[in-house]
């Protein structure tokens, strides 16, 4: 059997000892000794008891494989500390899960959410992840100061927070993810060693100690203001995001706040609001010609807006900022634009230079460097963000990752302006604030859930 370094093993008996105390309102989910209380589902990787931590060991030829608590849990307070070996591959720790039992070829398939343990240089560790549904939830691009919290080579404190719709998670004290969702309202809390690829990653270790659980009197950790939230619920602002100053600019129902470009109201066709989602009508996939573009009844200048949108096979829109209306040019307004784009199918994602003109790139500036991984085809809502600082950084995400940042007014933004279809507008995309635009390429494409946070 392979040795434990002398201060791991001392740790880990520490930790044996302390498992055997139970402080006020928590239960002890392991006693030190043995695997009682918990199964093995899915995979064939060994668990086994090490000096007071449960160890699982990496094993080819096999899925994922999850130890399972036998109880289900639905509101909850988890924590419990965690090491890994192995700095190439991840693990996960499974929270209101379940079992599809005809997954695997009829081995079984573990589905739900997963805190993320994620050793690698991607520091993701924290980060909530949809295991075999969803996939990324919150990956940590989203609040890349957590990054930092995972420390590899020791032990690392691990809370998971669980209150009706709020997910919330912790590394070394200090929060990680924060989602909103409704896809599960309890489920089992499971361990995992995951599927490797690479004989050399096998026989690699992950422990885990002093596991406990709080069902009753739960408090939630204090949230730091302006930590991004992911909510799932549509057109829906939670009370975190209430407290962090995110407003809606959609409410789900009505067109309020919303006009059309070069329109003193919002326009009589060419647009629906209906089922939640405001949408863009097909007509001739041409720029502005049946209702054309909308625009905020407001301006904006530093700001972290999110949507979500949905595209049509073959479809073409895109949301601008920075827009001034001063131009009045013919076809769509000018302004900053976040691409929206069928890439697979639009003829657009083959023009401009190098891909600048795909989903989420800066129109005809930037290509956004995205993997097909964390793009969701047509007919699946895609999770938009961009981020303006005050100081005039500027970042697009799609689906929690980060695709592009440039410095707005930069002589290197300057230059490939140049080079671009705005050239022959002056100071193109530099004002100090604009408005917000939805635009009509006469496709089919929808939105929804679109908030904004205004930065100072």
């Amino acid at each position: 059997m392979k040795k434990l370094p002398f201060l791991l093993s001392l740790s880990l008996l520490a930790g044996s000892a302390m498992a055997q105390k139970s402080a006020k309102g928590w239960t002890n989910l392991f006693d030190g000794k043995t695997l009682n209380g918990w199964k093995k589902l899915s995979g064939t990787a060994e668990y086994k008891i090490e000096n007071g931590a449960i160890t699982g060991i990496t094993s080819q030829g096999t899925p994922n494989t999850f130890l399972v608590t036998e109880k289900e849990y639905g509101d909850f307070i988890l924590e419990l500390e965690v090491l890994m070996e192995d700095t190439t591959s991840n693990s996960g720790i499974q929270f209101r899960s379940h079992l599809n039992p005809e997954g695997n070829n009829g081995k079984g398939r573990v589905y739900g959410y997963q805190f993320e343990i994620d050793p690698s240089a991607r520091q993701w560790s924290g980060g909530i992840y949809d295991e075999a549904r969803r996939d990324w939830l919150y990956p940590l691009d989203l609040n890349p100061a957590a990054k930092p919290a995972f420390k590899n080579g020791q032990f690392n404190k691990v809370r998971i927070e669980c209150i009706g719709h709020n997910l919330r998670t912790f590394v070394n004290n200090v929060e990680a993810a924060y989602v909103v969702d409704t896809f599960d309202a309890s489920g089992f809390i499971a361990l995992q060693v995951h599927s490797i690829g690479k004989p050399e990653q096998a026989g690699k270790k992950i422990f885990w100690k002093n596991i406990r659980i709080k069902t009753t009197g739960l408090v939630s950790s204090p949230h730091l203001a302006g930590t991004y939230v992911v909510n799932t619920i549509p057109n829906n602002l939670s009370e975190a995001e209430k407290k962090s100053g995110y407003g809606l600019l959609f409410d789900g129902a009505t067109s309020k706040g919303w006009k059309g470009a070069y329109k003193p109201a919002f326009p009589e066709k060419g647009w629906e609001v209906k089922d939640g989602a405001i949408s863009v009508l097909a007509s001739n996939g041409s720029e502005s010609t049946n209702g054309g573009d909308i625009v905020t009844t407001k301006q904006y200048s530093a700001f972290d807006l999110s949507f979500q949108f949905k595209l049509t096979t073959g479809a073409n829109s895109g949301v601008k900022y920075f827009v001034t209306l001063s131009e009045n040019n013919p076809g769509s307004a000018i302004g900053l634009e976040y691409q929206v784009l069928d890439d697979k199918v639009h003829p657009d994602a083959k023009m401009g230079r190098d891909g600048n003109r795909t989903m989420s790139s800066l129109y005809d500036l930037i290509t956004a460097k995205k993997s097909d991984r964390f793009v969701r085809p047509p007919g699946q809502w895609n999770y938009a963000r961009v981020i303006v600082y005050p100081n005039n950084h500027v970042e697009h995400y799609l689906n929690g990752i980060k695709v592009l940042e440039y410095e707005r007014g930069s002589q290197a933004y300057k230059d490939l302006v140049a080079i671009s279809k705005y050239k022959k507008w002056p100071d193109f995309g530099q004002a100090k604030q604009g408005y917000i635009l939805i635009q009509d390429h006469g496709n089919d494409v929808s939105f929804r859930s679109i908030k904004i946070r205004e930065l100072n």
